[in-house]
């Protein structure tokens, strides 16, 4: 499977289902034939506000029902729009003497339904009154624009101002206003797979609708920044020529279903920073707000705020998509108390220990390639990338005449510092564990073995790993126990690494990433960590 998907034929009702159980709403019975999503709390002396359309848009818009904004939703199958009697059954369900309010998406389906529906409603006495979005900007003058996400800014501000008591001119003329002053284009990397299809291979888009059209134009942005870019500069054209160069907006960044939050993340710090400061006056919280199923792509909005538009997105909802609008203020910073180090490599200096660190160095860089595709076999594959950013930062400090290669308790206090720095991953901070607990030791008298031992014995505390937990420990705790019976260092090696052999014989691994590895992918693989120490032993005994 690809997708958390049942039947494909069960999915919008089994996403109807699990919404229920969640929000203020009820859903028509499954046989009824219809799919309709009614706020459990509707005053029916209140303008009823009701819009819909197909599914696959999710959260919208069953998701926006509740007080102060939707009363109902009318849900279609998959890109396809709900039917006349289902639109009428809603208004039956919802509208009382105050009347009921239509918002419908510019889209050919959803006009005539929704309208038919309107008539017929009308004919048996109920009024009502209809709002078009169509906040596509992307299309010919010729071309009837679409809607697109701002469809829920006015479905927020026609919900406040029912939800205020309103009469349903007054709602209706705030929602129309609403939609007229809406500018929304999307872009995506790639189209949207519908639940039980393979996804069509698309190339980048830009000024796409919601249910998989393509867009107007192939695009190619570079990055995020290129593709803010591209998304802005005709957004912004349209906006200035409607609303005048000078006008502030609410702006809505809205994911289309396929972007990560990180992702969204840098897009939204992209509009902020390409966006003139005194153009924005307020954000709603970027989300999927309306989406295309799965599409890796974005839109953005604009709608001119003034005091009315931003008391109403600001009123407090009990639809449970709604994620609320934020005014944006400058990103503050302060300077953090780190502690002060002493300038590195104030004692003396050893061309013999500095030699044997060259040699260690040199034999983890070298090793990259191998231990990483060691690595990817059970891991992510970064172990020999990890080992050699730091071996490259301990031989620019080396080149920098910054390491007091003379004294071993300064020498390793500053390579434990420089580890903590520049190495990654958990390997980095255990191995500056290492280092700094044995010139601790090295400090109050232990020789070197001893005060080695001691380091890896404070590993061991914090890691939580021991020998046979499949780690460099592995290769690392036998070589100490042979520096400590006086070996020579090819014996030192030779146990290093007949340690990070035995790893290949370890099918559950105790600690680490390999914790959490299948027991046959483990069999008869060494353990990159292990490997690394085992050929720095190796590299020192030969050099």
């Amino acid at each position: 499977m690809n997708y958390f998907f049942n039947a494909p034929d069960d999915v919008v009702d089994q996403g109807l289902s699990s919404l229920a159980r969640i929000a203020p709403i009820r859903c028509s019975e499954r046989d009824s034939g219809v799919r309709l999503v009614i706020h459990s709390g509707h005053d029916n002396n209140q303008v009823a506000v009701l819009s819909g359309g197909g599914a696959g848009h999710e959260p919208a818009h069953a998701g926006f029902v509740g007080q102060g904004m939707l009363t109902g939703a009318i849900v279609g199958d998959l890109f396809a729009s709900p039917s006349v009697e289902a639109v009428l059954a809603a208004i039956r369900q919802t509208c009382g003497e105050a009347g009921c309010l239509l918002i419908v998406k510019n889209y050919t389906g959803d006009r005539l339904n929704f309208g038919l529906a309107a008539e017929k409603a009308a004919r048996e006495g109920y009024q009502v009154r209809s709002v078009l979005v169509a906040d596509d900007i992307s299309l010919p003058e010729a071309v009837q624009a679409r809607g697109l996400a701002g469809t829920v800014l006015v479905h927020k501000i026609a919900g406040y101002h029912a939800a205020q008591g309103a009469d349903l001119d007054t709602v209706a003329d705030a929602a129309q206003h609403a939609a007229d002053n809406l500018c929304s284009i999307g872009i995506a990397l790639s189209s949207a797979t519908l639940p039980g299809q393979d996804r069509e291979p698309r190339s980048p888009e830009l000024g796409l609708g919601i249910h998989n059209e393509p867009g107007v134009a192939e695009v190619d942005p570079s990055d995020a920044a290129d593709a803010v870019r591209m998304v802005l500069e005709p957004l912004l054209a349209k906006a200035d020529a409607r609303f005048g160069d000078q006008a502030s907006f609410v702006v809505l960044l809205n994911n289309l279903g396929g972007c990560s939050t990180q992702e969204i993340g840098v897009l939204l710090d992209e509009c902020l920073a390409q966006l003139p400061r005194d153009r924005v006056a307020a954000i709603v919280v970027p989300a999927p707000l309306m989406t295309s199923i799965n599409m890796h792509g974005f839109s953005l909005t604009l709608m001119p705020a003034d005091n009315d538009i931003l008391e109403a997105l600001r009123a407090p909802v009990s639809a449970v998509a709604w994620p609320g609008l934020r005014d944006i203020t400058t990103a503050e910073t302060f300077a953090p108390s780190l502690t002060d180090r002493k300038p590195p490599g104030g004692g003396a200096r050893d061309e013999q220990r500095a030699q044997w660190l060259q040699v260690a160095i040199a034999a983890l860089i070298d090793a990259r390639q191998e231990l990483d595709d060691l690595d990817a076999k059970t891991g992510d594959g970064d172990t020999g990338s990890t080992f050699a950013d730091g071996a490259k930062a301990i031989r620019q400090a080396l080149e920098d005449d910054a390491l007091s290669t003379g004294d071993d308790a300064m020498l390793a206090d500053e390579i434990g510092d420089i580890l903590s720095l520049e190495m990654g991953g958990s390997s980095g901070v255990l191995l500056s564990i290492l280092f700094t607990a044995t010139a601790v030791a090295l400090r109050e008298g232990a020789t070197a073995a001893d005060a080695l031992a001691r380091g890896a014995d404070k590993m061991q505390e914090y890691g939580g790993a021991q020998r046979g937990d499949r780690t460099l420990l592995d290769a690392l705790l036998p070589a100490i126990g042979a520096l400590q019976d006086s070996q020579s260092l090819a014996e030192v090696a030779k146990a290093a690494r007949a340690g990070a052999d035995e790893t290949a014989e370890i099918a559950q691994a105790g600690a680490g990433r390999s914790a959490y590895v299948r027991d046959d992918a483990l069999s008869g693989v060494i353990d990159p960590g292990a490997e690394a120490v085992a050929r720095v032993w190796e590299a020192l005994a030969s050099g």
